[in-house]
């Protein structure tokens, strides 16, 4: 295994835990009414690399699943992640 798949792989699950982590947050300040995190910053960390964790997050605490933006843009992120994984191991195998 490359010294750089273990970086990825690593920054990959936690940047994914940190974006399942972060809807719960919200969904807990939307619940009491407090100030909430900025949808720009969670679909940035979806953006990111966290799609996965953000789309589990919408998922199990049914949090931003009405919002037409994050019905789209996060499954979007998800499929230029693999798309970019896919091609960086074709280019890595070279």
């Amino acid at each position: 295994m490359y010294q750089l798949d273990k970086y990825l792989i690593y920054y990959f699950i936690l940047i994914n835990i940190l974006a399942f982590v972060l809807f719960f947050i919200d969904k807990k300040k939307a619940i009491k009414h407090k100030y909430r995190i900025s949808e720009n910053t969670l679909l940035l960390v979806c953006a990111l690399g966290g799609a996965i964790g953000g789309l589990a997050g919408m998922k199990v605490f049914h949090h931003k699943t009405k919002k037409l933006k994050f019905q789209i843009l996060p499954a979007l992120f998800l499929a230029v992640q693999i798309y970019g994984i896919y091609k960086l191991d074709l280019w890595m195998s070279l």
